[in-house]
């Protein structure tokens, strides 16, 4: 199992990392392969950010949760990952060949039995472009995010509007 706390903003104390580690067993308990757990703390202006993300056998969960302190915020995004990984073990365990993730999990009951449900296919002619024209293509339509064929990487590539107003670039990797 390889944990990481990185700090932006922020100087890690060891007290703030051990804390991180003692919460770690929260989530890797539910599974028996290798675990990677990065956590990131942060400070903007008054608020305590702290981001959790999980990766296992392919599989990335992520969370984040802001509070006044980040002693709570590291509470909050423990509490918040385990209810993800209860609300998707079904999808997730389809995913992991192993099984070990699905029989860690058979004993306790999901949150909720959402359904999804695919209301609209839609397909498109993906041309290849360069990023800034797909962001450009992306503002011209309206949208939050644009899937495009990238002439650099050859590859379907997704630009999406992030929350400050930026943007971000989602790329297959194999």
């Amino acid at each position: 199992m390889a944990t990481t706390v990185r700090g932006k903003n922020l100087e890690v104390t060891d007290a703030l990392k051990n804390y991180v580690l003692k919460h770690e067993k929260k989530v890797t308990k539910y599974f028996e392969s290798e675990v990677n757990l990065q956590a990131m703390l942060s400070v903007e202006k008054e608020r305590k950010i702290a981001e959790l993300t999980l990766k296992v056998d392919g599989v990335v969960l992520r969370v984040v949760e802001a509070n006044e302190d980040m002693y709570a915020a590291i509470d909050l995004i423990f509490d918040k990952m385990v209810r993800q990984i209860h609300k998707y073990k079904t999808r997730i365990a389809r995913r992991i060949k192993s099984g070990s993730f699905q029989t860690a999990l058979a004993t306790e009951a999901p949150e909720s039995d959402e359904v999804f449900e695919v209301v609209r296919t839609k397909k498109f002619a993906a041309r290849p472009m360069d990023v800034e024209e797909a962001i450009l293509q992306m503002n011209l339509v309206g949208h939050d995010f644009f899937v495009f064929l990238n002439a650099e990487t050859e590859n379907i590539s997704v630009v999406y509007k992030r929350k400050h107003g930026k943007y971000g670039l989602i790329e297959p990797e194999f």
